[in-house]
């Protein structure tokens, strides 16, 4: 099962809004098939571990682990369980069970009602971390988020913007925590950031300092305060704006109306589109608003040595960390409002 979750983490930020499966199948103690599911329309793991199964008559003796439960539904490919019965797979074991009402325990149903012996719960609280944002989604109707920010040792996020010396963006974090963050953007369905970083930084929000998708960028922008001239207007990659007017959209750069404006709406809009999880990078009054609200599952905070004396504080956050680590010169500490889930 761990060789599960193992497999399944390699489809982290390409197969939303599908879940992080992996799937391992084992003959007389030997691994002879393993794969994972890479993207949504793509074969699901238990498919890629049969297909890489030379002797396929072994399977009618062999045992399955999967991570999650098999789907038992039509989707953009078939069912699993129609596969795992047609080669008589005889045991299954699985993780976690499935919270997509579409499936929601059908799988292991429809697979003990033809004759296989099914094991549940295998590994089952390390299988729900692995799935934190597809669980969320599911059973808290939203998207599973993700605050971020860097601090200074001496609690600030940025300097005051009249003692900034040079425009754009100003680095408190190292290289190496940059690059780490940039990584998380291609594991995000979504990255969200309010108007005021936009016209203080003129962000991109890509993922340059690590080979990954881009995510789906979202503003929160209530008095469509962003500039014509802004990054986030004039490149090519897909932007969301949330705005109080009813404005017109340009090629992929769409402005959702909402009235009233609130960050549950705009959470509200983003699970009927199927955005699974949105990594939060600020600025201040956003993150803040996210906290107040208590609509965050996750946060990940980097603490330089530098100090600024005076500057915008960062986001108040009196919780304990559940992990820290260091990141060359930079700490990061690493927050669940779950203080139950599983280590990361």
């Amino acid at each position: 099962m761990q060789r599960c979750l193992d497999l399944a983490q390699k489809g982290l930020g390409t197969t939303y809004p599908n879940p992080l499966v992996g799937a391992v199948i084992v003959y007389q103690g030997t691994v002879i098939g393993e794969g994972w599911h890479h993207k949504a329309g793509e074969p699901h793991a238990e498919v890629n571990a049969i297909n890489n199964v030379q002797d396929k008559s072994v399977l009618s003796k062999s045992t399955l682990y999967v991570n999650l439960e098999p789907c038992s539904h039509h989707g953009k490919t078939p069912p699993c369980v129609d596969l795992i019965k047609q080669h008589a797979i005889p045991k299954v074991v699985v993780g976690s069970l499935d919270p997509n009402p579409k499936v929601s325990g059908n799988g292991i149903a429809t697979l003990q009602k033809w004759g296989c012996e099914v094991i549940q719960g295998v590994l089952k609280k390390e299988a729900d971390f692995l799935n934190r944002r597809f669980f969320t989604y599911h059973k808290q109707k939203r998207p599973y988020i993700l605050l971020k920010w860097a601090e200074t040792e001496d609690g600030f996020i940025a300097p005051l913007q009249e003692t900034k010396k040079n425009p754009g963006v100003f680095w408190i974090s190292n290289t190496r925590s940059r690059q780490m963050a940039h990584q998380w953007r291609g594991q995000e369905a979504a990255l969200l950031i309010g108007v005021q970083t936009v016209l203080n930084d003129n962000p991109s929000l890509t993922t340059r300092y690590w080979k990954g998708p881009n995510p789906l960028r979202i503003v929160l922008d209530p008095n469509n305060r962003t500039p014509k001239e802004a990054t986030l207007n004039l490149d090519e990659n897909p932007t969301l704006f949330f705005n109080r007017e009813d404005l017109l959209n340009t090629g992929n750069k769409i402005h959702i109306h909402l009235n009233p404006f609130s960050i549950e709406n705009v959470l509200t809009y983003c699970y009927s589109k199927e955005i699974q999880s949105i990594l939060v990078e600020g600025g201040k009054k956003t993150i803040e608003g996210f906290i107040k609200a208590d609509l965050w599952d996750e946060a990940r905070v980097f603490q330089a040595p530098q100090k600024l004396n005076v500057g915008i504080q960062a986001p108040l956050f009196e919780i304990k960390e559940q992990h820290k680590e260091n990141i060359d010169t930079d700490v990061l500490r690493t927050y669940f409002k779950q203080t139950s889930q599983a280590k990361i």
